[in-house]
């Protein structure tokens, strides 16, 4: 599936004479593009087809959603259900079969009747000509140690067409720092001298797999009341506040309460329908709250913040200030360090899957990054997962000719034995979308018991999400998309139209990896373990989130904030990151950030 974005839904849109100033709406439909796995045209289409039966609605987020509701739910019930029937050979009797037939062609005698001549005669069938392999896979493939074969992965290892005819490759699309004359490429012995850490060290950092789906209501209640408890104690002392105040007792005056944003039901959060629960020292009740005097403020279900207000019935809080938080302070190395100005800064290579087409289960992705590698020896390689997606097609028909586990340890040695000249230290991430890995939140490391001794040396294998530290310079690293995740519950107003700071002020401000109370359906949490796990110890100098969205770098409170990207979008090439940093030292005055330059690059 090609990369959706709001200027080519804008154009589709256009094309029809539908007007879109919305950019809150434009960013609903991507979100709807995303979430069922359509194109552009093809979603404008059935809100054109749609919008004719409501008398001409206009595009909103209002009527996007009932859109939603009404229209692509049913439409993605519909294609699971015949996919489940499919696999599982299941037959149909006769009049079930005439009515599936006729709905199909009503809906699309519907859609083409607002398709128009220009757009359908561009349309044709799409066939994979023999492409022989180029000299580079071929070579790269030789290796002994590249053991990626795509026909021992699917019965039908075409490469992606799609994928092989890309543009832009090596395009720098996004740059931060100083850029000009930056030399990308390497050391002559990468990742020699590099110290590479957890933060946390071994004893408190996740290492094994753990029993889950065992915790109790209790326990994660006891867990958010901490949470509650902790960030609140950090309020206070920050913003000088004297003391917090019973959320539901009356008050003439003016009162500080302090508590976790909620909503009052189980749809999304909104203006009107924002809840505070407070701790058991403040009475650990949920009491309505009032935004209509705040000017402004940027919202989350989860979020800990102390509000100032009147509540005078002991009912509802009438809101006038809002307190949000601080971030944790920066590492600081406990040795001072002296630092050669001859050395080199470090260069530090980010990259996170898919690392296949959706079309096809072949590798091509993956060696081109690889030889990216080759090329610009980077001293640390920041891998993210999935490697093994379990959102793929092939995977999702259970087209596959070997098991998931072999398929990613032959995916793992590849990079290992393909980098091997380098010598670049490489860091493997788990994602949830790793169909082999366990399924929870924290996620524990990978475990891979082949490698050799000269193999482990180079490889650290860490949990989701992590802090490393690596010589003096902090990274926070997650695979989880919580961008994607905070940007559909997120409310703001007057905070700005940049919704990518404000969800990454949050983290850093609320000190978690995953803050957003209660999760997304599709991220299974332990609340123990995550207590323990899942929170910044500090705040990061360089803060890795990976996401579905537009990639990116940004400077959030002194933390340099990196979206790569991923390394495929749909059947085309997507992007991966490159940051150069400088050593950190002690005893300087004023803090600089370590992060010298970095961009975001088309693989």
């Amino acid at each position: 599936m090609s990369l959706v974005t709001a200027e080519s839904l804008k154009s589709e849109l256009d094309m029809f004479g539908i007007a879109c100033q919305n950019d809150s709406a434009l960013d609903k439909m991507v979100e709807q593009c995303i979430c069922h796995r359509i194109q552009a045209d093809e979603i404008v289409l059935q809100w054109v087809a749609y919008r004719s039966t409501k008398n001409a609605l206009k595009v909103t987020v209002e009527t996007l959603e009932q859109f939603e509701h009404e229209i692509l739910n049913r439409k993605s019930k519909l294609k699971q259900d015949s996919r489940r029937e499919e696999t599982l050979g299941r037959t149909r009797d006769y009049n079930s079969l005439q009515e599936l037939v006729k709905a199909e062609v009503e809906e699309e005698d519907l859609l083409n009747s607002y398709s128009t001549p220009a757009k359908g005669s561009q349309k044709r069938v799409l066939t994979t000509p023999e492409q022989p392999q180029s000299k580079r896979s071929a070579a790269l493939l030789a290796s002994p140690g590249l053991l990626l074969s795509p026909a021992s992965f699917s019965p039908s290892p075409t490469p992606s067409q799609k994928y092989s005819q890309r543009g832009g490759k090596g395009e720098v699309v996004v740059s931060f720092g100083l850029v000009q004359g930056t030399r990308w490429t390497g050391r002559s012995s990468p990742g020699s001298g590099v110290q590479l850490d957890l933060l946390e060290g071994p004893e408190e950092t996740l290492t094994n797999s753990y029993k889950f789906m065992f915790q109790r209501l209790r326990d994660v209640r006891n867990v958010l009341t901490e949470k509650i408890e902790e960030l609140g104690e950090g309020l206070r002392s920050h913003f000088n506040i004297e003391e917090f105040s019973p959320v539901s007792l009356p008050a003439q005056d003016t009162i500080t309460v302090v508590g976790q944003i909620c909503c009052d039901s189980n749809g999304k959060l909104n203006a009107h329908s924002v809840l505070l629960e407070a701790g058991p020292e403040q009475g650990g009740q949920q009491i309505p709250v009032d935004l209509s005097e705040l000017k402004e403020y940027s919202l989350f279900p989860g979020q800990v913040v102390a509000m100032e207000g009147m509540n005078t019935t002991g009912r509802k809080l009438v809101a006038s200030r809002l307190y949000e938080g601080a971030p944790l302070p920066f590492f600081t190395p406990q040795v001072k360090m002296e630092v050669d100005e001859a050395v080199e800064p470090l260069n530090v290579l980010v990259a996170c899957g898919p690392y296949t087409p959706s079309d096809t289960l072949t590798y091509d992705p993956l060696l081109d990054l690889i030889h990216v590698i080759l090329r610009d020896r980077p001293d640390v390689c920041l891998l993210l997962g999935p490697f093994v997606d379990a959102k793929h097609e092939q995977i999702e028909k259970a087209q596959v000719t070997e098991t998931f586990d072999a398929i990613f340890t032959r995916c793992i040695e590849s990079i290992v034995d393909g980098t091997k000249s380098v010598g670049s230290r490489l860091v493997f991430v788990p994602s949830q979308r790793d169909i082999h890995q366990h399924f929870i939140y924290p996620q524990p490391p990978f475990t891979l018991p082949n490698l050799n001794k000269e193999q482990a040396q180079r490889v650290t294998l860490v949990p989701d999400p992590c802090t490393l530290l690596i010589d003096g310079v902090t990274f926070g690293l997650t695979s989880t998309d919580i961008l994607f995740h905070m940007g559909a519950e997120e409310i703001s107003r007057g905070a700005g139209s940049d919704r990518f700071s404000r969800i990454l002020t949050h983290m850093l401000t609320q000190r978690s990896y995953y803050p957003l109370y209660p999760p997304v359906e599709e991220v299974n949490m332990d609340y123990e373990k995550f207590q323990s796990y899942g929170q910044m110890p500090l705040t990061p100098d360089v803060l890795i989130v990976p996401s579905e969205l537009r990639y990116f770098i940004k400077d959030v409170v002194g933390c340099v904030c990196v979206n790569p990207g991923r390394l495929t979008k749909g059947q085309v090439g997507g992007t991966y990151g490159r940051l150069l940093i400088q050593r950190s030292t002690s005893g300087e005055s004023k803090r600089v950030s370590p992060c010298l330059a970095a961009q975001v690059v088309k693989v």
